[in-house]
């Protein structure tokens, strides 16, 4: 439940800075979304550097999952790093 909030709070600060950058917003509102926006995905472009052997376990394409690290970061791989270790754990 966590989870699905922290994404939604994740894709809601890409939306508003869309929103911000295209004009749609009021100029004197939202004035710092594009730059927490821009500072998430530097952060999750790190993420993805220091992580990829897990972004690798994803059942989908690579690229999806690439993407959803990029948007999500540690909210995308850390389950993916989860589920691989309760495999290996078990007998």
């Amino acid at each position: 439940m966590i989870n699905a909030l922290l994404k939604a709070a994740c894709l809601a600060v890409y939306v508003l800075a869309a929103a911000k950058l295209a004009g749609l917003l009021p100029e004197d509102s939202f004035n710092r979304t594009p730059l927490v926006a821009a500072v998430l995905l530097g952060l999750h472009a790190l993420e993805l550097l220091f992580a990829f052997k897990h972004v690798r376990r994803y059942k989908g394409p690579i690229a999806v999952s690439v993407l959803l690290t990029l948007l999500f970061g540690v909210l995308h791989w850390k389950p993916l790093a989860d589920a691989h270790r309760n495999r290996v754990e078990q007998p």
